[in-house]
């Protein structure tokens, strides 16, 4: 037990000085979040619109720039958290290699890697939460940041993965990128009015927007729905964790022969 808390503490310790060292991820994080809701609420008219939310029976009524502000922050927070996760994950696999070659074990290891998922998630939804306080009037500021906790945490989850499986960065990056405007898109109220595209509700982001949206421009807070990305963070990471797993380093020539010798 004392390994395992030695080892996830020290772990846990070098991812997050990996995110802070990350300084494209950093200006992400500060700059790319305010600037897309901004854009959001200049490119969208203040028209009223009837969305449908499937945590509310009747539709409801509220201005296209409110749930334009809404949808875009959730989209930003989700390329934020994907994109740091992934760029760490991808550029410690050789050190994650070493790290288990010289005896650290697999669980900690992964453990750390998820403990700052949700540090990370929690940051970008507390700033996050209070731009959307500033910009627009927020009815419950709990349950948006709730929300965007989780979006952060499915697709840090998903950044984890990616950054375990593919071998370049570019690769990781478009498709990041891609399942983020994918799923954002065909959750947006203000694009997807009717929202009853097949299969919407089994993206990352179905259960936050509606759990964001319901409580941001409504009276109503439907908990239950934030807990569905939950799900899919915990399955990103037990697969993070069967690729790690199933991820034997090899030792080195050098090494090999140092025992041969040795011996």
């Amino acid at each position: 037990m004392r390994l395992f808390c030695t080892a996830f503490t020290q772990l846990l310790r070098c991812t997050l000085l990996g995110h802070l060292r990350n300084r494209l991820a950093l200006v992400l994080a500060v700059a790319f979040i305010p600037v897309w809701i901004t854009v959001a609420r200049l490119c969208t008219s203040d028209q009223v619109v009837r969305i449908s939310l499937d945590t509310i029976s009747a539709p409801v009524s509220a201005p296209a720039g409110q749930v334009g502000q809404v949808a875009s922050a959730l989209g930003a927070v989700t390329m934020v958290a994907g994109f740091i996760t992934f760029t760490e994950t991808f550029l410690s696999r050789q050190l994650d290699r070493r790290l288990l070659l010289a005896g650290y074990p697999r669980l900690p290891m992964l453990m750390a890697k998820l403990a700052a998922i949700a540090l990370t998630a929690a940051a970008l939804a507390f700033y996050t939460t209070i731009l959307l306080c500033i910009s627009l009037p927020v009815r419950h500021a709990a349950p948006l940041a709730l929300a965007l906790a989780g979006a952060g945490l499915a697709y840090g989850g998903i950044g984890l993965l990616l950054g375990s499986l593919v071998r370049g960065e570019l690769e990781g990056f478009f498709l990041i990128i891609m399942l983020s405007l994918v799923d954002t898109g065909l959750q947006n109220p203000v694009f997807n009015t009717l929202m009853d595209v097949a299969g919407v509700s089994a993206l990352p982001l179905y259960g936050v927007t509606q759990l964001a949206l319901s409580s941001a421009l409504t009276p109503h807070i439907p908990w239950s729905y934030g807990l569905l990305t939950l799900t899919w963070s915990g399955a990103t990471g037990a697969l993070a964790l069967l690729v790690l797993h199933a991820q034997r380093p090899s030792r080195s020539p050098w090494f090999r022969r140092t025992r041969v010798q040795a011996g």
